[in-house]
């Protein structure tokens, strides 16, 4: 079969509305503008947000102020806790920790902090570690490794 030109067809197109061109179009007289007002005119350019002159409502709604950083924050582990949970001459790590459950993984950023007391040995791995826990486990003959930093 040959195609011939009186077998083409048009695909129906939505063609764009001309506003303004008279009352017979459906958007003559005032075009889709209303009537009277600053947005009838022609040239009205309002910023957004702008209501007229009343206070806006982004100018009513408080602001939120505050800082968040952009470091994770670290899970805290006091040596009190390492003191009741460990034995003498154990290894201490984030893997053993979230073990324990002091974590819930153990790729979080953990802090070890001096309260509580530490009689015990035990080599510590963690990310950072407060003065007074340093001091602690040394002093309890024990060694400390500091896995990453910040």
């Amino acid at each position: 079969m040959e195609l011939s030109l009186n077998q083409l067809q048009t695909k129906n197109r939505k063609h764009r509305r001309r506003v303004g061109r008279g009352s017979g179009s459906g958007r003559g007289t005032y075009s889709g503008r209303g009537m009277k007002g600053q947005k009838s005119r022609s040239g009205a350019n309002i910023r957004p947000g702008f209501e007229g002159g009343r206070m806006p409502l982004i100018r009513q709604v408080p602001k939120r102020r505050g800082f968040t950083s952009r470091y994770e924050k670290a899970t805290v582990v006091n040596i009190g806790d390492l003191e009741k949970t460990y034995a003498n001459n154990e290894l201490v790590t984030p893997a053993k920790l979230a073990e324990k459950g002091f974590l819930k993984t153990a790729n979080q950023y953990v802090k070890i902090l001096g309260n509580g007391e530490l009689r015990k040995t035990l080599t510590v791995e963690a990310d950072a570690f407060s003065k007074s826990a340093k001091d602690a486990i040394t002093k309890a003959g024990g060694a400390i490794r500091i896995r990453r930093s910040l």
